[in-house]
């Protein structure tokens, strides 16, 4: 398989994607949203953007399988299947906030071998093929260097449906407001991990997420020289429901931190 080929028609299709979301933003009124849980909202924008990607994906590759988030196909295969947030950020999206993004991952085996993350309202696409390094619209991008987490601009997300480790996860942000350069909640898990990639940030962590939230911005910030896990310093960080994602420099700080509390 050419992996870089087919990591450049993805970012097409995730351009496509985004280019219709943005169209439709003035579209979207509180009629037209629908909720899937508590703080847990999809438009028909999500579905028609999913549906896009799905139709186009299995063109590219049509002996692959989907693991989607708003069950578009439910079509599951043994060695590709293909991972997809069709809009990573729904909230920011119908209250007029950016950032949002199109996530899509390919995963072989269970292996993610391509990766891309198209950050809409800057029209960023993040992306990244097997055993190739990372990009931003062209040019190569790396983690941040910085060495100690007290230097370290972090991100998290807060849980949406999950609240059984709230008080543990409230403690992390007080010690991470008193013991770095600050933390910021963008709203999108896909996102911020892209921006951990490219040395924006140099930490993010979060629990309570699903594999589409994550599958692509890992993998690319993986290919950026940074680090992955759950909050066990383990690797089931795609579909384990939490992840840690840093530099390397920092990764053993963040981690230690992050478990120590949430043990608790």
């Amino acid at each position: 398989m050419n992996y870089q080929k087919l990591c450049l028609q993805v970012c097409d299709i995730a351009r496509e994607a985004g280019k219709f979301q943005k169209e439709q933003r003035g579209n979207i009124n509180a009629s037209k949203i629908e909720s899937k849980g508590v703080h847990n909202f999809v438009t028909y924008v999500d579905k028609k953007s999913e549906e896009m990607i799905v139709s186009a994906l299995s063109k590219l590759l049509p002996e692959s399988g989907f693991i989607a988030e708003e069950g578009t196909s439910d079509k599951k295969e043994e060695l590709y299947n293909w991972i997809i947030d069709p809009l990573d950020g729904t909230t920011n999206y119908i209250h007029g906030l950016s950032p949002w993004a199109v996530s899509i991952a390919l995963q072989e085996g269970d292996d993610i071998v391509i990766g891309v993350v198209y950050e809409v309202s800057l029209n960023e696409c993040f992306y990244a093929w097997k055993e190739s390094p990372a990009f931003l619209n062209d040019l190569k991008i790396f983690v941040s260097e910085i060495d100690k987490v007290d230097s370290s601009l972090l991100a998290t997300g807060f849980p949406y449906h999950d609240y059984s480790h709230i008080d543990n996860f409230m403690k992390t942000l007080d010690y991470f407001m008193r013991h770095s350069h600050g933390l910021r909640r963008l709203g999108s898990a896909a996102t911020d991990l892209v921006y951990v990639a490219c040395g924006r940030i140099e930490g993010f962590y979060e629990y309570g997420l699903n594999p589409w939230d994550v599958a692509a911005g890992a993998f690319i910030v993986e290919r950026a020289g940074g680090v992955n896990a759950d909050f066990q310093g383990t690797n089931n960080y795609i579909f384990g429901e939490e992840i840690i994602s840093s530099n390397k420099n920092i990764f053993n700080e963040l981690k230690d931190v992050i478990r120590k509390i949430m043990k608790r």
